[in-house]
């Protein structure tokens, strides 16, 4: 088991990559906090039912309270944390558009959940990581970000971030020996997606895959290898990198 003995928090693990990323993992043997502002009771019965340990938590990534009441849980659960994957973020609860028709609000409520969310878990965990003598933390980007999204401007920007973000981290925390990374991926099919592309879902799905050196729509499954990778001893010596899993889209 690749994570066998670590605790990993996981942002936004109540439905879709977020409760995948914890499922995978508590099968590599981590103890998994899954905390959403949704409910998570599914995502840790079904941890539990395969003999796994898990506990749910809400979190509201914008709320630096919530999110120090998440960080404080695992360590009261399970004395301390290994693995930070900073997925939550607005992205299904969007509405697409013209970059002069987003609105004041929407823009800065997708800043302060994906930008600011991911910073402020950061603060709340960090503590702990150092404190087990370092750790990963794996950060979700977007294919958005990278190969740049036309009529999402306010997520796109948001997503860029979250690459600074990471390796501004990355510098700032390699000397406490927690790895900082990206995970940038393309269009997954979660309900988050279905829900932003809406009746466009199947022709955009098709665009999508259309322009990937593999051409097939990418699944949760396709993301967890990436994710246990990052987070476990295996890449204790990657950090302030972006891992593009989007099927051969953007060849860095």
């Amino acid at each position: 088991m690749q994570l066998l003995d670590k605790v990993a928090v996981v942002t936004g693990g109540g439905r879709g990559l977020g409760r995948a990323y914890c499922e995978a993992m508590a099968k590599e043997g981590a103890a998994i906090v899954a905390a959403d502002i949704r409910d998570t009771a599914d995502t840790v019965a079904t941890i539990e039912a395969a003999g796994g340990q898990a506990v749910g938590t809400n979190l509201d990534v914008a709320s630096m309270e919530s999110c120090q009441a998440m960080a404080d849980l695992a360590v009261e659960k399970y004395g301390r944390i290994d693995v930070l994957i900073n997925n939550a973020a607005l992205y299904g609860d969007i509405s697409g558009g013209r970059f002069d028709q987003i609105t004041e609000d929407q823009w800065d409520r997708v800043m302060t959940v994906n930008v600011k969310g991911i910073w402020q878990c950061c603060k709340a965990c960090v503590p702990a990581l150092r404190q087990a003598g370092g750790g990963s933390i794996v950060n979700i980007s977007s294919l958005a970000a990278t190969y740049g999204m036309p009529y999402a401007l306010d997520y796109a920007t948001s997503k860029a971030a979250v690459i600074g973000i990471s390796r501004s981290l990355a510098r700032e925390l390699g000397r406490d020996w927690i790895r900082v990374n990206t995970v940038a991926p393309s269009a997954v099919l979660t309900e988050g997606t279905d829900s932003f592309m809406g009746e466009k879902r199947d022709k955009a799905l098709q665009v999508i895959a259309a322009g990937q050196a593999l051409q097939s729509n990418l699944t949760t499954d396709d993301m967890v290898g990436t994710i246990i990778f990052l987070a476990s001893d295996a890449s204790k010596f990657v950090s302030g990198q972006t891992v593009m899993v989007d099927g051969g889209t953007v060849l860095l």
